[in-house]
């Protein structure tokens, strides 16, 4: 009876091996291999195509003490966290309209709508953002055409109040899905209870919706945050080559000056930063769903 257990056992592990064996085999051919690569190569010394295995700390000391690095990775933290708040306010207010005041027959056709903007290219989307915004674009053609302004505006474009819009725009069918989701799982006889327990509508919200759907909302904070901060097409179009983000920084160190190992350095300080902000999200999720739990 031992050894058949045993071999059952046996028989059940080798199953799951050969069950996780193309998940674990993925994960390490195109997730772990490429990450290791990178960190070994930012270890490295040397440049403009020349590297020397001699493995150091200096190309980080030189990303995280460099004036011009620091302003760069400081812009894009700024830009990303801008564009996750403003993202997850407009996003918050949507979801919470679709899943509490849109009848259940009609909620599947507003998600059908916040999917629209997915038909496009994200390039394409962008483009035209570039022209609502250009000096000669539809704002400005708009005001001069009713006589409100005499010259075209200047400050709408290449500023990082037009990443902030231009990605915010783009991002935000990610960060309302997941929060419409959080709210269609909240029990709605928790809310009636608050409010037969003598709690206005502004309170129930409060203390109840908002800390039941702080998951959804996390995931949609991480859904725009990660992505958004390593963007590299928004800052060269709508930036105008003006406002680089980290993406553009390490495009220039592994291509145009082919430094490999300073632009290794960039990659895994950037997620080092995203790594660290995002266990901060987390945390908050854990703080919000303490009570409710």
């Amino acid at each position: 009876m031992a050894r058949s257990t045993s071999a059952l056992g046996r028989s059940e592990a080798r199953s799951g091996l050969l069950m996780i064996s193309p998940t674990a085999l993925y994960a390490v051919l195109l997730l772990a291999a490429p990450l290791a690569t990178v960190v070994i190569y930012s270890l490295a010394t040397g440049g403009r195509g020349v590297i020397t295995w001699d493995f150091s700390l200096a190309n980080y000391v030189e990303v995280w003490t460099g004036p011009v690095y620091r302003a760069i990775m400081l812009r894009s933290l700024i830009v990303a966290l801008s564009v996750t708040v403003v993202t997850v306010v407009i996003a918050y207010p949507i979801a919470y309209f679709v899943s509490f005041h849109v009848a259940p027959s009609k909620k599947s056709l507003w998600l059908f709508l916040i999917t629209i903007p997915f038909w496009t290219s994200y390039l394409i989307r962008v483009f035209l953002w570039k022209v609502i915004l250009g000096y000669n674009g539809v704002i400005n053609s708009g005001l001069l055409g009713i006589g409100i302004i005499d010259e075209p505006l200047t400050w709408i474009n290449y500023n990082v109040g037009a990443l902030v819009v231009t990605l915010a725009h783009a991002y935000a069918p990610f960060a309302i899905l997941p929060i419409f989701v959080a709210l269609e799982k909240i029990d709605r006889s928790l809310l009636e209870a608050g409010q037969d327990l003598g709690e206005s509508k502004l309170r129930t919200f409060w203390r109840v919706t908002l800390p039941l759907s702080m998951g959804g909302v996390i995931a949609a904070v991480l859904i725009v945050f990660i992505p958004t901060i390593g963007d590299y097409v928004t800052p060269d179009l709508i930036g105008g080559g003006k406002l680089p983000m980290i993406a553009n920084m390490m495009e220039v160190q592994m291509l145009k000056i082919n430094n490999k190992p300073l632009g290794s350095a960039i990659a895994v300080s950037a997620m080092l930063i995203v790594a660290l902000l995002s266990l901060a999200f987390v945390l908050v999720n854990r703080r919000f769903l303490g009570p409710a739990r």
